[in-house]
């Protein structure tokens, strides 16, 4: 079996890590690694539960080669959370129970901090439309959209509380904040 030797660069550190040329990105993260948090799904590119970042840009981590991604960054849903406090999309996700059973909650994650790194006020449509690619057979997405609404209206510093989050309201200025 043929490996090759691959440095890869993931949540800002580095490894450097000799895998089988079949092997994908996903399988790596998760097998040689040890970060289970990206999650295997349909494997065929479908459902988006394997979505990391590179570059930040969402990838589907079943379809990539690692040696297509060597040398970019790589940020998985364990990369998320700095300094020990959660990403402001992983503690609205927490807060409104946008995540049921948890298995596509990795890769929607992603998704959303793509979504809100490049949009930091993107409309209900414009954030079903960046999710659409990610599969959720729990939420019925309403509390999904209203987790990523809620975390970009905290990001702006324009939402101080969950009570404001999901009311079909844009969020409204707190002290200090401002649209």
């Amino acid at each position: 079996m043929s490996k090759a030797l691959v440095t890869l660069r993931v949540n800002g550190e580095v490894y450097e890590v000799a895998v089988p040329v079949h092997k994908t990105l996903l399988e790596v993260l998760r097998e040689d690694l040890h970060l289970t948090g990206t999650k295997h799904g349909c494997e065929l590119g479908e459902c988006g539960t394997c979505t990391v970042l590179v570059d930040g840009e969402p990838w589907l981590s079943c379809l990539v080669l690692p040696v297509e991604v060597e040398g970019r960054e790589i940020l998985t849903v364990e990369g998320l959370a700095q300094g020990g406090h959660p990403h402001p999309l992983q503690a609205a996700f927490a807060e409104l129970g946008a995540a049921q059973c948890g298995y596509c909650t990795p890769g929607v994650l992603m998704t959303a901090k793509a979504l809100l790194d490049a949009n930091p006020h993107p409309t209900r449509e414009e954030i079903a439309q960046a999710l659409a690619g990610n599969l959720c057979r729990c939420t019925g997405y309403v509390k999904i959209f209203e987790a990523v609404e809620l975390a970009a209206g905290r990001m702006a510093g324009e939402v101080a509380s969950t009570t404001e989050a999901g009311s079909g309201i844009r969020p409204v200025a707190v002290a200090g904040g401002g649209k």
